[in-house]
């Protein structure tokens, strides 16, 4: 798709204004376009007729000319099989005596006789080949002798059958206005017309009979047909010769279509389109031809043309016209409207849509204030409390942990103190103390992931020392999650059941891996650990049970619905769990996957546009003071408190 293309289906999908208009023109189509067809047709309904008028009246005149043309045939005819006349031409022989020279002129004097009688000849010639005379009713009689001029242009006019036909005028022996050697029968005003007067030849050459008509005189007969000054009439004798014609320089371009007798061509001079109507004599093969304008012939259908471009002017008008209104009207409150809703959905409750329409469209502006203000006054009456509440439960859920861990640390330590002597009882309680300071942390709820992992590792260093250094730990933490947020003894519970219950009966090292990374938008934090596993029954259970207790929502009562009728041995779990979701949502998760004897794979997910934390500042420097290992951070581990 082209550029221009792109931004016209840019400019129709986002703008209803475009819309609106493209439909109402297409709308219009139709009526374009039987406008158009309609006008168009009345075009060649008007030739058509015209075609027929002109063609009627062609043939009337062709019919005339045909009559004319027969007329002359006959006197061609009569003259040429005059026995007087044969005889006089066949006693002259090669050189004509004084005897045939007066017959010679009685010819004449008869043939003028006949052009008297007859309009339309011009002159009647003679052209005797065995003497090389030639009698004209004009101009007398001329012997050429051995001329030769007469043998160039006499080879080319002699002419053979009992039918008249058009001598063909060669150029070397016209000459315009005035006498010429041959008697005026080449004049461009006159069109001559040849037939042999042998019926049996008994020479090379025959004699030939030479009928010249006026041009004018032929033309008077069809110029009244002209129906105006730009027209033109042609005159074609048989074979295509043009006769004659009305104004102009050039003839016709070439009849190419021999079936139809009407035909549209350029004019060869000016270029304009010309209706061009035929009409051929059967008998004679002449024609004539009316050659008119087209522009001359569609002026009387102007005026409907001109009607309909302005009907289709004003149609497009009112479709931009309507399509605005429409758009006022309609889409432009709904574009109000769709703002609005952007910036409610940015969080702006103060937004008011100002409309004084008492229609549908009025009603839903109205609505959608009402609506505003009603999500306004939720947020502020029934949202707040409740996020109040939800904060309240989080911060009992975290505190009930506390006692918990401060349970199993004891019992630690109790063992160690059994077992070890008392430089390692002094480190589990530096360890312990640096915990419990940073988990009372002023009341702050989140950590860094990278604080929490340090954190994470003053409990897990208590473990280690209880259980004799039997397991290791590993800590996998991407460099782009360090700095993450993250909601804080999230962790603990889960380390706390890797190393109680994975690595209670292990005989082998123990191995605690704890992963974090960013993936898809979320945080994922994974606890593994390679103890002894889940069995497949007991992993079905848990799960169960969890996705039970998470369907049922974090209750305020504290407590797990299930945990009165199947005990407390998920406290851990579900406790992370309710606060995973009280904190960051439906979209954070908890998966376990566990195998019996390989190992347990717990994974928290966390969405990263919730882990924006609440920490302070000084948090990373609270941390880094608790890392001090000298002799006063000890002696703060034995009460606990540090600030």
């Amino acid at each position: 798709m082209t550029e221009w293309g792109r931004w016209l289906y840019d400019k129709f999908t986002r703008h209803i204004q475009v819309r609106l208009t493209c439909y109402f023109l297409l709308s219009l189509l139709p009526l374009v376009a039987v406008s158009l067809y309609a006008s168009v047709r009345s075009q060649d309904i008007l030739e058509e007729q015209i075609s027929l008028r002109t063609k009627a009246a062609l043939d009337s005149a062709i019919g005339y000319i045909d009559q004319a043309l027969r007329n002359v045939e006959e006197l061609a005819e009569l003259i040429s099989t005059d026995p007087q006349t044969i005889a006089a031409i066949e006693r002259a022989g090669v050189q004509p005596s004084t005897e045939s020279l007066l017959q010679f002129a009685q010819l004449l004097k008869n043939m003028s006789g006949f052009t008297s009688v007859n309009p339309l000849l011009s002159q009647l010639s003679m052209l005797l080949s065995p003497s090389r005379t030639l009698l004209s009713t004009n101009y007398g009689g001329k012997q050429f002798g051995d001329s030769a001029a007469y043998d160039g242009v006499a080879g080319r006019i002699v002419q053979t059958g009992g039918k008249l036909s058009v001598l063909n005028v060669p150029e070397d022996a016209a000459r315009p206005g005035g006498r010429d050697e041959w008697n005026g029968i080449f004049d461009p005003a006159y069109v001559s017309m040849v037939r042999s007067m042998d019926r049996v030849p008994q020479h090379d050459k025959p004699n030939l009979l030479i009928v010249t008509l006026r041009k004018q005189t032929l033309l008077e007969l069809i110029r009244p047909l002209l129906p105006s000054g730009k027209a033109r009439i042609y005159l074609y004798a048989a074979g295509g010769v043009l006769v004659t014609k009305t104004g102009g320089s050039a003839a016709i371009p070439g009849w190419d279509d021999g079936s139809r007798d009407t035909i549209v061509r350029a004019s060869p001079e000016t270029g304009e389109r010309m209706l061009m109507v035929r009409s051929m004599s059967a008998e004679t093969g002449w024609s004539v031809v009316l050659a008119q304008p087209e522009a001359e012939l569609n002026l009387p259908a102007a005026p409907v043309r001109l009607f309909t471009y302005l009907i289709i002017a004003i149609s497009v008008v009112l479709a931009f016209w309507i399509s605005w209104v429409v758009y006022r009207s309609i889409s432009s409150p709904l574009e109000r409207l769709a703002f609005g809703m952007r910036q409610l959905r940015t969080g702006n409750l103060q937004i008011r849509l100002a409309d004084g329409r008492q229609d549908e469209l009025g009603y839903l502006i109205a609505s959608f204030n009402r609506t505003v203000e009603d999500q306004r006054r939720l947020i502020q009456d029934h949202y707040e409390q409740q996020l109040l509440l939800s904060k309240t439960e989080l911060k009992f859920l975290q505190s009930q942990i506390n006692p918990h861990f401060l349970y199993n640390t004891l019992d630690s330590i109790y063992w160690s103190a059994k077992e070890y002597e008392a430089e390692e009882i002094s480190e589990m309680v530096l360890n312990l103390s640096k915990f419990f300071r940073l988990s009372l942390n002023k009341g702050q709820e989140t950590f860094t992931l990278g604080e929490t992992v340090r954190h994470l590792h003053y409990y897990v260093r208590v473990q280690q020392i209880r259980f004799s250094e039997q397991f290791s730990v590993e800590y996998d933490i991407s460099d782009d999650s360090r700095d993450v947020q993250l909601l804080k003894l999230l962790l603990q519970p889960l380390v706390e059941n890797a190393i109680l219950h994975g690595f209670a009966e292990l005989e082998h090292e123990g191995l605690l891996r704890v992963v974090g990374r960013i993936a898809d938008g979320m945080l994922l934090v994974a606890v593994e650990d390679n103890g002894c596993g889940i069995a497949a029954e007991r992993l079905d259970d848990i799960r169960r049970r969890l996705d039970r207790h998470m369907r049922t929502g974090p209750s305020l009562s504290f407590t797990a619905p299930d945990a009165a009728a199947e005990g407390d041995d998920l406290f851990g779990l579900r406790n992370v769990a309710a606060r995973m979701k009280l904190y960051y949502g439906e979209r954070s998760t908890l998966a376990i996957e566990s195998a019996e004897g390989i190992g347990t794979r717990v994974e928290l997910y966390v969405p990263l546009d919730g882990c924006s934390g609440d920490s302070e500042s000084d948090d990373s420097e609270r941390i880094n003071r608790a890392d001090e290992g000298d002799a006063s951070g000890a002696d703060d581990a034995g009460t606990g408190e540090r600030e």
